[in-house]
């Protein structure tokens, strides 16, 4: 009668060793899993962050973000106002000439066509235009009052000379 008894003993010391082994290698594997999630959560809240602030840093010179044109556009929708000047400007490119902000007549039968827009302030205009193949920029100041037409004056323009190949 012992010896089952001993035997019973010896399998019950093993099982509970296995299990304590068991659970403990589980607890450490769980927590050094926490652990990775952890990290990579910081990382990526890190790349978030940093990729906010790349894009406040972009968005410094945009009419959106610029509290002292928004002043000065107080009684306006700001982004109605956007919407509008971006619209009378893309309105001008369905004149056969091209459009005329742009400063470029007709390349090789093609006319100048604004395709981006960039409204930094109260005041300036960047924009990116296409004659065909050739591409260039142009600096435009605007006049926006209550109950007027937009007013817009071409201060600049450039074409990047590889591109008139």
């Amino acid at each position: 009668m012992k010896k089952p008894l001993l035997y019973l003993f010896i399998l019950s010391v093993l099982l509970n060793i296995f299990t304590y082994m068991y659970f403990t290698k589980k607890v450490k594997f769980e927590e050094d899993r926490i652990a990775n999630f952890q990290k990579e959560s910081k990382a990526k809240k890190d790349s978030i962050a940093a990729l906010n602030n790349q894009v406040m840093e972009a968005n410094y010179f945009s009419l959106e973000y610029n509290d002292n044109a928004m002043d000065y556009f107080e009684q306006f929708d700001i982004n109605q106002l956007s919407a509008e000047i971006r619209d009378e400007i893309n309105s001008l490119n369905e004149k056969p000439e091209g459009n005329p902000l742009t400063k470029y007549d007709k390349i090789n039968g093609d006319k100048a066509i604004i395709n981006k827009i960039k409204i930094l302030n109260n005041r300036w205009i960047i924009a990116d235009f296409s004659i065909g193949k050739a591409w260039g920029e142009v600096m435009i100041k605007y006049y926006k009052q209550e109950g007027k037409p937009t007013e817009y004056e071409t201060m600049d323009t450039f074409i990047y000379p590889a591109t008139l190949k």
